[in-house]
């Protein structure tokens, strides 16, 4: 039931619409605007049951909390998903779009949306047509366009730096990395890796697409039920989340965990299972804020391609920080980023 989900939520509200032609449910859920408007992209996905979609928004919105908190931007955290049946196309998705921006537009400027699974840079160009609270339009569209390769550009800084402290050395020349998932930000990871000299493994549950970059980068395919447990210095998990958990932390062997993906902990307690594990984990929305970071620069605070690239570079710097605190205090690494958040949303003037 929706109540037992939001009696155990500490977010500020979630907005619900069910959208009567395609039989299709609106969750916005806001977590928290104490840093600025709460910001977060429309996953639009068919899950088993509005429970489902509307757990994964409320779980997807507090992390765009510490994301957006632990990157410095000023906008809090939110996120809406969109539950279809089936996920729409052509007219029928337009117009699905469009009542959905008379939702978002309702909110008034608390809640920014930007694209998210199964959305792209041309949905939000549909969405600004009636909201004007929009990240991420098309270039055409006077937007800043996709904001997966300055993901990918954050997510290769961060393996970087997750390669520093394990290694010593930033240098990925001849370190074996598993890409698992080469969609839109994977493949893009996998070139630059591919590009410092990384040994490449690459996975997907689309093996065909797997097997089309590997023989553009060189890289060696697996099938993707194997992925957790292959043998190499970093596995980064670019693909769906919940895939770090009790059962499957037990079968990695790999001394890093770096990746993209959003919720890779099935639950908070598996970032100690993994520090118990001596594996080193880069923590999800630290090292993954490179696309709310490219939107948020370009978009909300008028910075050029210079800074946001310095913004980019940065992840690196913030991860090093959790990496040393985690170090210091003997806590998880995944602790430790909840900590920096905490004093970031402390020292807010909201406070």
């Amino acid at each position: 039931m929706f109540e037992d989900l939001l009696r155990g939520w500490d977010g500020e509200g979630v907005l619900v619409r069910f959208d009567e032609p395609t039989q299709s449910w609106m969750l916005v859920c806001l977590h928290s605007t104490r840093l600025g408007p709460a910001a977060g992209g429309t996953r639009m996905k068919v899950y088993p049951s509005p429970h489902d979609a509307l757990r994964d928004g409320l779980r997807l919105a507090s992390a765009m909390t510490s994301k957006n908190a632990v990157a410095g931007l000023p906008l809090g955290g939110g996120k809406a998903v969109l539950a279809v049946p089936e996920i729409p196309q052509g007219d029928a998705r337009r117009e699905l779009l469009l009542r959905y921006a008379d939702v978002v537009a309702s909110l008034g400027g608390t809640y920014r949306t930007a694209c998210d699974m199964n959305t792209s840079e041309h949905d939000m160009d549909v969405v600004a047509e009636r909201c004007p609270y929009v990240f991420g339009r098309s270039e055409a569209g006077g937007g800043s366009g996709s904001s997966a390769p300055a993901t990918a550009t954050g997510v290769f800084h961060g393996i970087r730096a997750s390669v520093e402290h394990a290694f010593g050395s930033p240098a990925l020349d001849g370190r074996s990395v598993l890409v698992q998932g080469v969609g839109a930000v994977g493949r893009r990871l996998a070139e630059m890796l591919a590009g410092a000299g990384a040994r490449l493994v690459l996975a997907d549950v689309d093996e065909s697409r797997a097997k089309e970059a590997g023989a553009a980068l060189g890289a060696e395919t697996l099938d993707p039920q194997d992925a957790i447990s292959a043998e190499v210095d970093v596995f980064s998990p670019c693909a769906t989340g919940g895939i770090l958990n009790e059962a499957t932390i037990p079968r990695l062997r790999c001394r890093i965990v770096a990746g993209a993906a959003n919720n890779q902990l099935a639950e908070p307690a598996d970032a100690e299972r993994l520090a118990k594990a001596g594996i080193l984990y880069a923590p999800d929305y630290v090292i993954n804020a490179g696309g709310i970071i490219h939107l948020a620069s370009l978009e909300l605070l008028g910075e050029d391609r210079t800074r946001l690239e310095e913004r980019l570079r940065g992840i690196g710097n913030t991860l090093g920080e959790v990496f040393r605190l985690a170090e210091a205090e003997g806590i998880s690494t995944g602790a430790a980023a909840d900590r920096l958040v905490e004093q970031r949303l402390a020292a807010s003037p909201g406070a």
